[in-house]
């Protein structure tokens, strides 16, 4: 639970979601637009920025879920994101995610981290100027979802067999809000899902 009350029996950040619905509705569809909206990096790859930050973050349920969401996109039981984790010099990804990787992982310091060497370096592994932009602002939009989760306490750990499916769920659904007007509905009926 949050350290406010909200009412609503969910994990992490959709806890946050449904308690207030015009910004949850707006925070929903920054991150469906930012994951699953156009862009030159595969969904796959957004995932694993996303999933990076939070990570680095120490945001565990962001981390956790993000990943769950990659290893759909990827289809490598989590090989990838393990690697990247470990050792991204490593990584069995590519020098151009290597590079935006690296991008995100200053980003997620200070957006003044981020020089002109680091964007010449991208460009030179095959990074257009778009994968940059997409980067740079997945791994913004994902440290304010990350202290948005940790400043209301929602960032409690799951069962790692819990992110499976909600795993599944992101990378073929999204992250879509109901209508603002079905909003009470739905938190009653995951509420009540909750207790059985």
């Amino acid at each position: 639970m949050t350290y406010i009350n909200t009412g609503i029996n969910q994990p992490g950040i959709v806890e946050l979601l449904f308690y207030k619905g015009p910004t949850g509705k707006a925070l929903s569809n920054l991150a469906h637009t930012l994951l699953h909206g156009p862009s030159n990096l595969s969904q796959g790859e957004r995932e694993l920025i996303a999933s990076y930050v939070s990570k680095l973050n120490k945001c565990e349920f962001c981390h956790e879920s993000h990943s769950a969401s990659a290893n759909v996109h990827f289809n490598d039981n989590g090989n990838t994101i393990n690697c990247v984790i470990t050792d991204l010099a490593t990584a069995p990804v590519s020098d151009k995610m290597k590079a935006l990787l690296a991008i995100a992982s200053k980003v997620q310091k200070s957006g003044r981290e981020v020089t002109e060497d680091d964007i010449i370096t991208a460009k030179n592994g095959g990074a257009l100027d778009e994968d940059i932009h997409d980067t740079i602002l997945i791994a913004s939009a994902f440290c304010m979802f990350n202290r948005y989760v940790d400043g209301l306490g929602t960032n409690l750990p799951l069962n790692k067999k819990e992110y499976e499916p909600m795993g599944i769920r992101l990378a073929k659904k999204g992250y879509k809000y109901p209508p603002l007007f079905l909003r009470k509905f739905v938190i009653k009926m995951m509420n009540r899902k909750n207790r059985d």
